[in-house]
């Protein structure tokens, strides 16, 4: 009879031990993605949240970069238990991928990479960590585990067009633009049918960077432009060197991104601007809980993506007045700043066609579409 009592003992231990590894062992969980598949594995109770972001230029420009992370600040200031990686000025191409592979492989679980050259890199890398999610922002490509956001920057560029197209007394505005992809085109457009609402013998002549942050080289564009007759300046990159250049001239200047009128007081006009934060939240909670799907995103001025910035001193009442009703009617939906049919640089009309391939100038813009 004792025998069978030790028996009886030991067999109540293992029974024991066995129950505390099952228990030791459920701390982990997963979540899904599009279509039910799991992509992603939360951390253990207790350990953060990890998120990255990954800039093309750095955090101090002032201009896209610094407004992607201004949107990091806010999900780290609003999502309790988030831990935030950020790194700026990584090259667009092939050697991006071990980047991004090198944050998936850190356990974040959310990683966000901020310029267009990063489509492809970042979808090789999506698909050799699928249970990582890959944000893409400005471009197409989508999987599984990656999708992509952007926002209607064109809204803002229409309204910042009629500040331009009220400013300028010569009828020539330059614009220092970076790439011929589709987003930079269209932002070009609006801004031309936003300066010729005002002033229908307003022309935009373009010069093309092939940079997103090289000030040297954007001064030099803008300081061409000016020396060309332009009496304006806009862009389409991250630096405040065209505008700099714009009011050593005694000029106006729209910028893009933030509102970056400290660099250049006198000359600064307006700025289609981005806020990031509420959206940067919203994803990250949503990965979070299993609840991210890869539907791409568009922001607008509707949702407050998209906003302008403050005006300059030399825009008029008139001008804000005229701006701000345009404005509301973007919000209402009642404006199309972008119209179909829309006549193209020859003075033809046609379709307007996908904007989110196009690939031509509308009337008013002098330069080649392609670069």
């Amino acid at each position: 009879m004792a025998r069978s009592k030790w028996r009886l003992l030991i067999l109540l231990a293992i029974v024991a031990m066995l129950a505390a590894a099952c228990s030791s062992s459920s701390d982990e969980t997963t979540t899904t993605a599009a279509g039910g598949d799991e992509t992603a594995t939360t951390a253990p109770s207790g350990e953060p949240f990890k998120v990255a972001f990954v800039y093309v230029g750095p955090t101090e420009d002032k201009g896209w970069s610094w407004a992607h992370n201004e949107g990091s600040k806010y999900l780290e200031a609003n999502m309790p238990g988030v831990e935030i990686t950020r790194l700026e000025s990584i090259p667009e191409g092939p050697d991006s991928q071990r980047v991004f592979e090198d944050l998936a492989a850190d356990g974040n679980q959310l990683i966000f990479g901020t310029s267009f050259g990063y489509m492809d890199p970042m979808l090789a890398a999506a698909e050799n960590y699928p249970d990582t999610v890959f944000m893409h922002a400005t471009g197409y490509k989508s999987s599984a585990n990656m999708s992509n956001y952007f926002g209607a920057a064109e809204e803002g560029r229409y309204l910042s067009g009629m500040a331009a197209g009220a400013r300028t007394e010569t009828n020539l505005i330059g614009y220092v633009a970076a790439f011929p992809i589709p987003e930079v085109l269209r932002g070009i457009n609006a801004f031309t049918l936003g300066a010729r609402e005002v002033n229908p013998d307003a022309e935009v002549q373009v010069v093309w960077t092939s940079t997103w942050f090289d000030p040297p080289k954007e001064g030099d564009a803008a300081q061409a432009l000016l020396d060309a007759g332009a009496d304006v300046i806009a862009q389409h990159q991250d630096s405040s060197a065209p505008g700099q250049a714009a009011e050593a001239a005694g000029d106006g200047w729209v910028g893009y991104n933030t509102d970056m009128s400290e660099f250049a007081p006198n000359g600064w006009l307006t700025a289609a601007i981005w806020n990031w934060g509420p959206y940067y939240l919203s994803t990250a909670e949503a990965v979070q809980a299993g609840t991210w799907t890869n539907e791409p995103f568009y922001g607008h001025m509707a949702d407050g993506t998209v906003a302008l910035a403050p005006f300059g001193p030399s825009v008029s009442d008139e001008t804000k007045a005229l701006i701000a009703e345009r404005q509301q009617q973007i919000i209402d939906g009642t404006f199309q700043v972008l119209p179909d049919p829309i006549v193209n640089q020859d003075g033809v009309e046609q379709p307007l066609g996908d904007i989110f391939s196009m690939d031509y100038f509308v009337e008013g813009v002098i330069g080649n579409a392609s670069g």
